[in-house]
C-alpha cells in the first residue's frame, strides 16, 4: 500500500509538473517535473539563505504578518512548524499526564511557565492525537506530570501511532 501510494504521488506530482512547466515540449520526460520541483526547492532554500534576499523575505513576512485574517493562519502554522524544526523546538520534552486514576497521557511540555497569562502552578502540555496532525493542549498541575526518558521523537511516532509504533527507553539504548 505504501509503494502504491508514493507512485501514485509522484506520478501526480511529475504529471503536473510536467504539464505547468513543459507544456511546450512536444513530448513527455519521465521524471523531469519532480527534478524540476526538487531543484526550485532547492533554489529558493538558497535564495532564503542568502544575506541578499533576507531583507526581501523580512519584508514579505512583516507584510504578511500584518495582513488582518492571513496573519493569524500564518503566523500560527510559523510557529507550529518551528515547534518541530529549528531554533525553537517545543516538543522536546516528552512527559506522562496523569488525568485521573488509572488514565495517564503522553504529551509535551511547551511552556513550563505561564505567569505572563496571569496562572500560576500549572505548565503547559501538548498531546498528540492519534493517526492525525492535531492534539489539545492541557494546562496541568506540574506534579501530574512525569518526565519520560525516551527520544522525543520517539514519543511522537509513539502517540500519533496510538501505542503501535514500539520505542526504546534511553536505558535499553545504554544496555545495547
Amino acid at each position: 500500500a505504501t509503494v502504491y501510494i508514493i507512485v501514485v504521488l509522484v506520478n501526480w506530482a511529475n504529471e503536473t509538473l510536467n504539464a505547468l512547466l513543459f507544456s511546450w515540449l512536444p513530448f513527455q520526460i519521465p521524471g523531469l517535473g519532480i527534478v524540476s520541483a526538487f531543484l526550485m526547492i532547492v533554489l529558493l532554500g538558497l535564495a532564503v539563505s542568502w544575506t541578499i534576499s533576507r531583507p526581501i523575505f523580512s519584508y514579505f513576512e512583516k507584510l504578511i504578518s500584518r495582513t488582518p485574517f492571513v496573519k493569524i493562519i500564518y503566523t500560527a502554522l510559523k510557529d507550529f512548524t518551528e515547534a518541530f524544526v529549528g531554533n525553537k523546538k517545543k516538543f522536546n520534552r516528552p512527559v506522562v499526564v496523569s488525568f485521573s486514576e488509572g488514565v495517564d497521557r503522553i504529551g509535551f511540555i511547551t511552556d513550563s511557565d505561564l505567569a505572563y497569562l496571569q496562572i500560576r502552578n500549572r505548565v503547559a502540555v501538548y498531546c498528540p492525537h492519534s493517526y492525525n496532525f492535531s492534539g489539545n493542549l492541557y494546562l496541568v498541575d506540574p506534579l501530574k506530570v512525569k518526565p519520560l526518558q525516551i527520544n522525543p521523537a520517539d514519543a511522537m511516532k509513539y502517540a500519533v501511532s496510538a501505542g503501535v509504533t514500539q520505542v526504546e527507553s534511553q536505558n535499553d539504548k545504554e544496555e545495547s
